[in-house]
């Protein structure tokens, strides 16, 4: 059985090759503090390396996905301070951004700064009716959220959700491109735990080497993202036994071989 450390501002829950990570500080809202940056950190390495884990799932528990950064911490820091706590930040999101493994953020409730790029640090979102989302840094006289936002909305929308500083609420985050579905209360647990058991049941080297062409493809040109996915296809035919694959696809009667 996989053991994982022991977190003070997160916890993980493992059931049928699906991790959740659990941001565990409810009653602050699921702030992010530097103890939460840092075990975030920790956290994403303890799951890269479990070999039992092939999908991992971000959640928030009590009413809020992430209410934002812990403001309270911040009372008092010099500014030098303050920079390390944001680098921090932008430690965690990285490590979330480069699990080779697919990472689902499922938002309940309130996604606001911090809690916003943690889940836009993850490779989709799925919500529930109540999730709403915002990006306040402005309104607080500091600067960020700027780089992984205009990549999901476009570079006007970005500035008006980040000058502004509103709310914007599932319905519209999903017309928006913010997040992938939405559910409702009564549907969302099982959308959830449904869509994250389908992907566990796919190949996990094909499942990482589609994620990682994917991600290193949008960050190059046509032709270097084309060099990308066909490394990724040699690495696939040396590493993964797609001959058994090929020979099943027209047993399982339901119309994958023709698809292909």
């Amino acid at each position: 059985m996989q053991t994982f450390p022991e977190f003070s501002t997160l916890r993980i829950d493992v059931d049928a090759a699906v991790a959740t990570l659990w941001l565990a500080r409810p009653e602050s809202r699921n702030a992010l503090n530097v103890a939460m940056c840092q075990e975030l950190v920790e956290a994403c390495d303890a799951l890269e390396q479990a070999d039992t884990v092939r999908v991992i799932v971000v959640r928030g528990e009590g009413v809020a996905f992430c209410a934002g950064a812990d403001l309270k911490e911040r009372q008092g820091m010099s500014p030098a301070e303050i920079i390390a706590r944001r680098v921090n930040g932008f430690t965690a999101y990285a490590a979330i951004e480069a699990l080779s493994k697919p990472v689902i953020a499922a938002i309940r409730g309130p996604a606001y700064g911090s809690g916003c790029e943690i889940a836009a640090a993850c490779d989709f979102v799925l919500a529930d009716t109540s999730a709403a989302f915002k990006y306040p840094e402005v309104g607080w006289g500091t600067v960020g959220a700027t780089q992984r936002l205009p990549r999901m909305v476009g570079r006007r929308m970005a500035k008006e959700l980040l000058f502004t500083g509103r709310v914007v609420d599932a319905q519209e985050a999903l017309q928006l491109g913010m997040v992938n579905h939405v559910f409702s209360s009564d549907a969302f647990e099982e959308q959830v735990k449904a869509m994250a058991l389908q992907i566990a049941a796919a190949n996990p080297l094909t499942v990482a080497l589609t994620k990682h062409s994917i991600d290193a493809g949008l960050d190059t040109t046509r032709e270097g993202a084309m060099a990308v996915e066909l490394l990724a296809i040699q690495e696939n035919l040396r590493r993964s036994d797609w001959k058994k694959a090929i020979a099943g696809f027209g047993k399982k009667g339901d119309g994958d071989a023709a698809a292909q």
